[in-house]
């Protein structure tokens, strides 16, 4: 009970403050969507900045920015057009649709695994009802795929398109670009924040799973042959890894990366370093640390195109949240999308240590045959034999010219000679390593970690305890009367302060200073400085600190000063 009470208040905080707030709510508002207030929008945007800041710190990663809408073929060929679904069970008394794994998630552990046949027998033998008018009369759980269809173009020449359900394909089409930008070396990364739309079934537990939603993934292409290893040791402290409860490694343990690292618990070096930098910006961002584990997606709840992946979930007022997951895609999305597109653009090369000698059979066409079967064509044919890769077996044998045409090539139109060929090296398609972060669900756990509820004198009183990275503003600034010229000398130390690079003030002068004071500390704004009488005679103001609520007094300068460092704290 006190667990959802303290929840409630929170939810009440953030709505009143102007931090997170229902969409469109004035017409009823829309399940799944949330609005971002004045208050909300500015810790949003430190968030996503600090994001940024944490991976834009390695040498070899960039950032990139790619539309929205998706055209068809590209979420055709990487499997989100076939694959990308939840079953949906609809309530044929009252026409309400819900995801059938969420009707059966007290009866089963991982629900999201089973088949349609599978939950049918679990909800009918469980005799759950419907959440809506408690009716037990439901239609058989039928796939539905999750994405916002929509068209390119004007009507009778549109294409078939979606609203991105990832940033990542964006990132996959742009890899020839980032293979140039980087000098054809690998490794290197590129990163992507933005909007991703899912047309959930039936969402809940308010910002934990939306329809319209932000995500900062980073897409990190990497040779399997020779994957990037990196000092674990830099994160000694331990952290809870669950890993597959039906690999080699059952259990539960605390362990640090580098010691999940070498007992075989992660697999993959890159894999490792990308979960301790996860942690390393969760902690960064003001997630509290016991209240992290990694757990290893089983090989039933495998995404289609990873053949690894760990979730960092959060402790929270809703339990056990997935808020960032780290897979190992392999090479399925550019092998796909060279599949689906017939580029061959995305494959790297790999230079050998020592040239390898080779013999090679090779396919030389006999133009005297070709010319007079193909006529117009024959250079085309030529050209199309000139590039295949291998020999045929048997003859004829079907050709495919570039436009799709058929051609059928006899055994008389070809030599097939052996020629010695010195090789330095080979094409092969990059492995990539992606961390994906539900930016939404880490606010979420932001705020929930640390919203405090205090007593002060007998009354409660709430602190958004903040890191002063991701507090909504650097300071308040409050005359302690609107009047006297303590107004004015507090709008002049405003604007000098708000001309200084990366921080941001605000001034607050209604009602009294006590008040004024709690306004500022329940939402995070962790200094506030103080305009009284005693400033309009010496040019001092007091600094109070959000924390533990102390004051000092100091001059401008001082106070300019320890902005300008970052060291306002030293003052104490």
């Amino acid at each position: 009970m006190e667990d959802r009470e303290r929840m409630s208040r929170l939810v009440s905080l953030l709505r009143r403050r102007g931090l997170v707030l229902p969409s469109f709510e004035i017409y009823g508002g829309v399940s799944g969507l949330v609005d971002y207030g004045p208050v909300g929008a500015s810790i949003k945007r430190r968030v996503v900045d600090a994001w940024i800041g944490h991976w834009g710190s390695i040498t070899n990663v960039v950032e990139i920015d790619s539309p929205t809408i998706t055209p068809e073929p590209v979420l055709v060929a990487s499997g989100h057009v076939g694959e990308f679904n939840d079953k949906m069970s609809e309530c044929i008394s009252c026409g309400g649709a819900f995801r059938s794994d969420h009707l059966v998630a007290e009866f089963h552990e991982a629900p999201d695994t089973l088949s349609s046949s599978e939950l049918d027998d679990l909800i009918e033998r469980e005799g759950v009802r419907c959440p809506s008018c408690d009716a037990f009369d439901w239609k058989k759980p039928m796939p539905m795929n999750l994405m916002f269809q929509t068209s390119i173009g004007a009507m009778g020449g549109s294409r078939t398109a979606f609203l991105r359900p990832e940033t990542a394909q964006g990132m996959f089409m742009l890899f020839p670009a980032l293979y140039r930008h980087f000098r054809q070396k690998l490794p290197f990364g590129a990163m992507q924040t933005g909007r991703g739309y899912r047309n959930e079934i039936s969402p809940r537990q308010g910002m934990i799973r939306l329809r319209e939603f932000n995500m900062a993934e980073l897409e990190y292409f990497i040779d399997p042959d020779d994957p990037p290893i990196d000092d674990l040791s830099k994160w000694p402290d331990r952290v809870c890894m669950i890993p597959d409860p039906d690999g080699p490694h059952p259990g539960e343990f605390e362990m640090s990366f580098k010691e999940a690292f070498e007992s075989g618990i992660v697999k993959h070096p890159t894999v490792a370093w990308f979960l301790a930098m996860t942690m390393e910006f969760l902690e960064f961002v003001g997630i509290d640390r016991a209240k992290v584990r990694f757990r290893q997606h089983a090989g039933s709840e495998m995404a289609h195109y990873a053949s690894d992946c760990w979730d960092c979930e959060l402790m929270g007022e809703h339990g056990w949240v997935e808020v960032v997951g780290i897979a190992n895609r392999t090479c399925h999305d550019l092998e796909s999308h060279e599949e689906h597109s017939k580029s061959s653009l995305l494959r790297a090369w790999r230079t050998y240590e020592k040239p390898v000698k080779e013999k090679s059979e090779v396919i030389k066409p006999v133009g005297s045959v070709i010319g007079p079967t193909f006529r117009e064509r024959a250079g085309e044919v030529s050209s199309a034999l000139s590039k295949l890769q291998a020999t045929p077996s048997t003859f004829p044998f079907e050709l495919e010219l570039p436009d799709g045409t058929i051609v059928h090539i006899g055994e008389d139109m070809v030599n097939i000679a052996v020629e010695d060929s010195i090789v330095s090296g080979e094409y092969f398609t990059p492995h990539v390593i992606e961390p994906a972060f539900g930016i939404d669900r880490i606010i979420w756990h932001i705020l929930d970690h640390n919203y405090m509820e205090v007593d002060k004198e007998g009354e409660g009183y709430t602190i958004l305890s903040l890191k002063p990275e991701i507090a909504p503003f650097d300071l308040v600034v409050l005359p302690l009367f609107d009047k006297d010229g303590m107004d004015k000398m507090a709008r002049d130390i405003l604007t000098r302060i708000n001309s200084l690079r990366g921080i941001i003030a605000e001034i607050d002068t209604s009602r009294s200073i006590g008040r004024r004071y709690a306004r500022a500390d329940e939402i995070g704004i962790p200094w506030a400085v103080t305009i009284d009488h005693q400033s309009l005679e010496d040019n001092t103001v007091t600094v109070r600190r959000r924390d533990d609520q102390r004051q000092v007094r100091t001059d401008l300068d001082g106070l300019i000063g320890g902005l300008k460092s970052g060291s306002l704290s030293s003052m104490f």
